[in-house]
């Protein structure tokens, strides 16, 4: 099966000459992109195609970018070869604490943006994170808001994320089978673990019961599968180990 890598997990291993043939001597196929590789993207798209990558997916922050900046976001999609765009993340206001109407502003401002991608020619949908899942001051869930305000979006659902806003992923698949596209594949270290790398850990190497929920995933149609780790304390081995796993389920 082809595994896609988020760029973000090798930041800090740069150059991203190194990064990149390595990631195709482990037998990566596809790379997602985030902003630390859309400075030149024409070079970035050489560099790819001269391992053999594609990079199908890309992930565009803050939600700016798909209104002030949409001409230059669907630029470099389109010069780096996505057919799809995510949304990252809330900007701070959504991260510190805030109500419905705000989520439900952010939705109907992703509806907008996702309008006007599609018209492009590209998917575009939401990437979350733990804040999604923790409840409102009113007792509402700001992913469902998300995904009833921008009936229109994909989701990428980060499930390690989800499991961290203390939800339960399988229930979130069978209830949303219909929007999710994609998944980035990360995992969670026991308690006490890997302190250093902010509790996460490589993909089979922790908590996360990876078979089921793979097997969920791939029944409700997700095609596209993105190795993620937020803080690896040694990127080269979070990236064997985990397309070791992924490629064994």
């Amino acid at each position: 099966m082809d595994v896609s890598f988020q760029l973000y997990s090798a930041r800090e291993a740069t150059p991203w000459e190194d990064v990149i043939a390595k990631l195709a001597a482990l037998g990566y196929t596809q790379v997602e992109g985030f902003g630390g590789v859309y400075t030149d993207p024409a070079a970035f798209r050489a560099l790819l195609d001269q391992h053999g990558l594609t990079m199908p997916s890309g992930h565009f922050f803050p939600i700016g970018n798909f209104e002030e900046t949409l001409d230059q976001t669907l630029a470099t999609a389109k010069i780096l070869g996505m057919n799809r765009i995510f949304c990252p993340a809330p900007e701070d206001l959504w991260r510190d604490g805030t109500d419905a109407a705000n989520w439900i502003a952010l939705a109907k401002r992703l509806h907008e943006a996702g309008k006007k991608v599609n018209d492009a020619g590209f998917a575009f949908g939401w990437h979350n994170h733990h804040w999604e899942f923790m409840p409102l001051p009113g007792g509402e869930i700001a992913m469902d808001l998300i995904l009833e305000h921008a009936p229109n979006i994909d989701w990428e659902m980060d499930v390690a994320w989800v499991v961290r806003g203390g939800a339960d992923p399988l229930k979130w698949i069978k209830a949303h089978a219909d929007r999710i596209t994609t998944a980035h594949v990360k995992d969670i270290a026991a308690q006490g673990e890997c302190a250093d790398e902010d509790g996460w850990a490589d993909v089979g190497h922790g908590t996360m019961d990876w078979k089921a929920i793979m097997t969920a995933l791939r029944e409700v149609g997700v095609d596209l599968f993105v190795a993620e780790h937020d803080k690896p304390s040694d990127c080269d081995r979070f990236a064997r180990r985990s397309i070791e796993t992924i490629k064994g389920l």
